[in-house]
Protein backbone atom coordinates (compact mmCIF):
# COMPACT_ATOMS: atom_id res chain seq x y z
CA UNK A 1 0.00 0.00 0.00
CA UNK A 2 1.61 3.00 -0.50
CA UNK A 3 1.27 5.63 1.85
CA UNK A 4 0.54 9.93 1.92
CA UNK A 5 3.19 12.36 0.51
CA UNK A 6 2.95 14.61 2.98
CA UNK A 7 4.71 12.64 6.15
CA UNK A 8 4.36 14.10 9.96
CA UNK A 9 7.59 14.34 11.35
CA UNK A 10 8.19 14.84 14.79
CA UNK A 11 11.41 14.30 17.26
CA UNK A 12 10.81 11.99 19.87
CA UNK A 13 10.46 14.65 22.23
CA UNK A 14 7.58 16.48 20.77
CA UNK A 15 5.97 13.04 20.08
CA UNK A 16 6.39 12.10 23.83
CA UNK A 17 5.18 15.54 24.78
CA UNK A 18 1.85 14.73 22.93
CA UNK A 19 0.90 11.76 23.74
CA UNK A 20 0.16 9.61 26.65
CA UNK A 21 2.50 7.07 27.88
CA UNK A 22 0.04 4.22 26.65
CA UNK A 23 -0.38 5.96 23.31
CA UNK A 24 3.68 6.55 22.85
CA UNK A 25 4.08 2.64 23.81
CA UNK A 26 2.06 1.69 20.86
CA UNK A 27 2.37 4.18 18.17
CA UNK A 28 6.05 5.02 18.47
CA UNK A 29 7.02 1.66 19.95
CA UNK A 30 5.13 -1.10 18.43
CA UNK A 31 3.58 -1.77 21.29
CA UNK A 32 -0.24 -3.08 22.00
CA UNK A 33 -2.43 -2.59 24.27
CA UNK A 34 -4.01 -5.56 26.52
CA UNK A 35 -7.14 -7.15 24.89
CA UNK A 36 -10.65 -5.94 26.28
CA UNK A 37 -9.49 -3.16 27.63
CA UNK A 38 -9.58 -0.34 24.81
CA UNK A 39 -12.35 2.15 24.79
CA UNK A 40 -13.22 1.10 21.52
CA UNK A 41 -13.24 -2.43 21.24
CA UNK A 42 -16.76 -2.43 22.09
CA UNK A 43 -17.95 0.92 20.93
CA UNK A 44 -21.02 1.38 18.43
CA UNK A 45 -20.62 4.70 18.11
CA UNK A 46 -20.51 5.99 14.89
CA UNK A 47 -18.08 7.76 12.96
CA UNK A 48 -14.86 8.05 11.47
CA UNK A 49 -12.34 6.92 13.49
CA UNK A 50 -8.26 8.90 12.82
CA UNK A 51 -5.05 8.58 14.20
CA UNK A 52 -4.24 9.84 17.81
CA UNK A 53 -0.86 10.91 16.34
CA UNK A 54 -1.71 12.96 13.61
CA UNK A 55 -5.74 12.88 13.02
CA UNK A 56 -5.52 11.23 9.66
CA UNK A 57 -8.71 9.56 8.71
CA UNK A 58 -8.12 5.57 9.30
CA UNK A 59 -11.08 3.75 9.17
CA UNK A 60 -15.54 4.25 9.13
CA UNK A 61 -17.44 3.12 11.85
CA UNK A 62 -19.34 1.13 8.91
CA UNK A 63 -16.50 -1.25 8.16
CA UNK A 64 -16.07 -1.93 12.27
CA UNK A 65 -17.15 -5.61 13.48
CA UNK A 66 -17.11 -7.64 16.54
CA UNK A 67 -13.98 -9.63 15.98
CA UNK A 68 -13.89 -11.61 19.43
CA UNK A 69 -10.33 -11.01 19.76
CA UNK A 70 -10.49 -8.02 21.73
CA UNK A 71 -9.55 -5.25 20.06
CA UNK A 72 -11.11 -2.51 17.84
CA UNK A 73 -11.74 -4.19 13.86
CA UNK A 74 -12.71 -3.40 11.02
CA UNK A 75 -12.53 -5.05 7.43
CA UNK A 76 -10.97 -1.88 5.55
CA UNK A 77 -9.73 1.08 5.75
CA UNK A 78 -11.78 4.78 4.62
CA UNK A 79 -8.81 4.86 2.01
CA UNK A 80 -6.18 2.55 1.06
CA UNK A 81 -3.32 5.93 0.52
CA UNK A 82 -4.36 6.54 4.51
CA UNK A 83 -2.12 3.24 5.78
CA UNK A 84 0.82 1.55 5.13
CA UNK A 85 1.24 -1.79 5.30
CA UNK A 86 4.60 -4.42 5.77
CA UNK A 87 5.72 -7.46 6.90
CA UNK A 88 6.49 -7.92 10.67
CA UNK A 89 7.89 -11.29 11.97
CA UNK A 90 8.69 -10.06 15.54
CA UNK A 91 7.90 -12.46 18.49
CA UNK A 92 8.64 -15.59 16.07
CA UNK A 93 5.15 -15.14 14.25
CA UNK A 94 4.92 -13.96 10.55
CA UNK A 95 2.00 -11.27 10.31
CA UNK A 96 1.47 -7.87 8.74
CA UNK A 97 1.67 -4.58 10.79
CA UNK A 98 -0.50 -2.07 9.64
CA UNK A 99 0.88 2.19 10.24
CA UNK A 100 -0.73 5.28 9.82
CA UNK A 101 0.37 6.66 6.21
CA UNK A 102 0.87 10.31 7.46
CA UNK A 103 2.85 9.88 10.74
CA UNK A 104 4.32 6.24 10.73
CA UNK A 105 2.11 5.76 13.88
CA UNK A 106 1.82 1.83 14.22
CA UNK A 107 -2.26 1.20 14.40
CA UNK A 108 -1.96 -2.63 14.91
CA UNK A 109 -1.88 -5.81 12.30
CA UNK A 110 -4.30 -7.11 9.04
CA UNK A 111 -5.11 -10.54 9.06
CA UNK A 112 -6.94 -12.27 6.02
CA UNK A 113 -9.68 -13.93 8.38
CA UNK A 114 -12.29 -11.16 8.54
CA UNK A 115 -15.79 -11.07 6.65
CA UNK A 116 -17.03 -10.13 3.80
CA UNK A 117 -16.24 -8.02 1.32
CA UNK A 118 -12.85 -8.14 1.74
CA UNK A 119 -11.90 -11.08 3.80
CA UNK A 120 -9.29 -8.89 5.74
CA UNK A 121 -9.68 -8.04 9.64
CA UNK A 122 -7.92 -4.93 10.56
CA UNK A 123 -7.24 -5.34 14.29
CA UNK A 124 -6.37 -1.74 15.54
CA UNK A 125 -5.50 -0.92 19.22
CA UNK A 126 -8.00 1.95 20.46
CA UNK A 127 -5.57 3.63 22.00
CA UNK A 128 -4.23 4.63 18.44
CA UNK A 129 -7.58 5.76 17.30
CA UNK A 130 -9.51 9.04 18.29
CA UNK A 131 -13.12 8.70 17.30
CA UNK A 132 -14.91 11.32 15.16
CA UNK A 133 -18.44 11.34 15.92
CA UNK A 134 -20.66 11.41 13.31
CA UNK A 135 -23.75 14.47 14.60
Amino acid sequence: MTGMKNKVQKAEEEWKKQLTPEQYEVCRNKGTERPFTGEYYKSKETGIYKCVACGNELFDSNTKFDSGTGWPSFYKPLSEENVDAEEDSSYGMRRTEVMCSACGAHLGHVFPDGPKPTGLRYCINSVALKLDPKK
